[in-house]
């Protein structure tokens, strides 16, 4: 190994996993499989009333995007550890067919339980595609031009963020909702057909033995995130959190928990290897992006409401003050490689981190209601500290591994950012919602108030109480932006440990 970063020049000299000629279709076929995963978190939103006005169920339509949600989050481990096993292409393969027959289920659903049941089976897809896609897209390219392949799967993810609720609300409007989940077919079936064409990994030395897979441990790590993920997802909505079912639901996650440990550590092979933990580098980016993940739902669930209550913006010009930062970010990540490689991969990502604070700091003191660009403009500089953050980041962690190991490190941040914004999605609605209890006299909640834009401008109190409740929310997310930095400054290690020569 390395001594530093400053051996990433000497880290180009990775073969990549198909030749140059053929890189670009494998590319191609990356991101039209990320713009599937990317499209399918945010397209379903705007067609709600149409689906549940067709197949009942208001009362539990929400698990539409939290069956997904978790789906997605508990097997991003297990693919991961998979695709070091077998390869990325396989893991791709089925991963992407699981993720296009879940969505032809989801067209030909006839109720809201068959719905939300076909929802997790794309999820049990979508885990293979996130993970996988940003596993290949190190595969692909040395050190060095690795910010390319990254800058054009954020560009995809930031377009994906933009245009899916206005594609499903058109499909919905003029349409038929069904067309949400079969538009993915033809974009599916187009990457698959580039991977098995073009996709060729080269041969890897094999030990002599046959490959052990951790059936047990797999499932026990699904069966603990699912039963943990829904206790943060439902607790405090379908259910009060000191209730008999949360209680039961904690009380269970816990001894999974132990039972995860304990399957692990006897397994040869286990899905959560220890070094992951273990080794400095990989748990400091694991930390630090969990804790990105926490403070990426202040601005993603909270802005909105604001801009349209505090700020008495229609919902189309709200969303656009949400969306700047999907313009800067994918900038500032394709811009990062210079600053890295000059002060290395922690330092870049420490100065990221560090102006993001400032600028959630900053957003209590805009003035009152204020005008739409001051909160625009603060999510554009936003967008772009944390394109300085994320992506040195993810770089950083995968080039410290070889490919035997890089699938697993990958899936590993990815589940920890994931795991991190259920949290905040869960601790930052109890900020908010206890700030308008508080407020109005325990008269309401958050989404009492986003029901109620409907029916006209709401009363002054009422937009000062959500003003006060999204600034606690913003606080709450410059706390976790700060213990990004304080993860980075004591854990993370002052250079990465980046491998000069991995031979893959």
């Amino acid at each position: 190994m390395g001594q530093g970063d400053t051996g990433i020049r000497a880290a180009a000299t990775e073969q990549p996993a198909a030749s140059r000629s053929r890189r670009g279709a494998v590319v191609a076929a990356l991101m039209l499989s990320m713009a599937l995963a990317a499209l399918d978190s945010t397209i379903v939103s705007t067609a709600v009333p149409q689906i549940v006005g067709d197949l009942g169920g208001f009362s539990v339509f929400s698990w539409l995007f939290s069956g997904y949600l978790l789906a997605v989050t508990v097997t991003l481990p297990v693919y991961g550890k998979l695709s070091d096993t077998f390869g990325r292409k396989p893991v791709l393969v089925a991963g992407a067919a699981v993720f296009l027959l879940g969505s032809l289920l989801c067209a030909t659903a006839w109720n809201m339980a068959a719905l939300i049941a076909f929802r997790i089976v794309q999820g049990l897809g979508g885990g293979a595609l996130q993970g996988t896609v940003q596993t290949l897209a190190a595969d692909l390219y040395p050190l060095k031009e690795r910010p390319k392949i990254q800058a054009k799967l954020s560009t995809v993810w930031a377009t994906s963020a933009i245009a899916g609720p206005s594609l499903g609300g058109v499909l919905a409007a003029y349409a038929d909702w069904r067309w949400i989940f079969l538009i993915n077919l033809p974009i599916g079936a187009l990457a698959l057909w580039l991977i098995v064409r073009h996709l060729h990994e080269p041969v890897r030395e094999s030990s002599g033995r046959r490959p052990r897979i951790d059936w047990a441990g797999a499932l026990a790590v699904f069966a603990c995130g699912g039963v943990l993920l829904t206790a943060l997802v439902q607790g405090g909505v379908a259910w009060d959190w000191l209730s008999a079912p949360s209680l039961a639901l904690f009380g269970t996650g816990l001894a999974l928990i132990g039972a995860v440990v304990v399957i692990e550590r006897r397994a040869a092979e286990p899905i959560i290897p220890g070094w992951v933990w273990r080794r400095r580098t990989i748990a400091a980016v694991n930390l630090a992006l969990g804790a990105l993940g926490l403070l990426m739902v202040a601005p993603t669930v909270f802005l909105p409401t604001y801009a349209q209550t505090v700020l008495g913006l229609a919902p189309v010009p709200a969303g656009f003050v949400l969306s700047v930062w999907t313009l800067s970010w994918p900038v500032s990540a394709a811009l990062s490689q210079h600053v890295y490689g000059r002060i290395g991969f922690r330092n870049t990502a420490m100065l990221g981190i560090g102006t993001a604070t400032l600028i959630l700091l900053a957003f209590p003191f805009l003035p009152y209601p204020g005008e739409p660009w001051q909160p625009a403009l603060l999510m554009l500089l936003l967008g772009g500290a944390l394109g300085l953050f994320q992506l040195p980041l993810i770089i950083g962690v995968q080039s410290t591994v070889g490919w035997e190991e890089r699938g697993t490190t990958t899936a590993s941040v990815l589940f920890c950012r994931q795991t991190g914004q259920t949290i905040g999605a869960t601790l930052f609605g109890a900020i908010a919602n206890g700030v308008l209890a508080a407020r109005l006299g325990g008269a309401g909640d958050l989404d009492a108030v986003t029901r109620a834009l409907g029916s006209g401008a709401p009363a002054e109190h009422v937009r000062h109480a959500v003003a006060d409740a999204v600034h606690a929310v913003y606080l709450g997310a410059a706390g976790a932006a700060a213990l990004a930095f304080l993860v980075l400054l004591f854990v993370a290690p002052r250079r990465f440990p980046v491998l000069r020569n991995p031979g893959d």
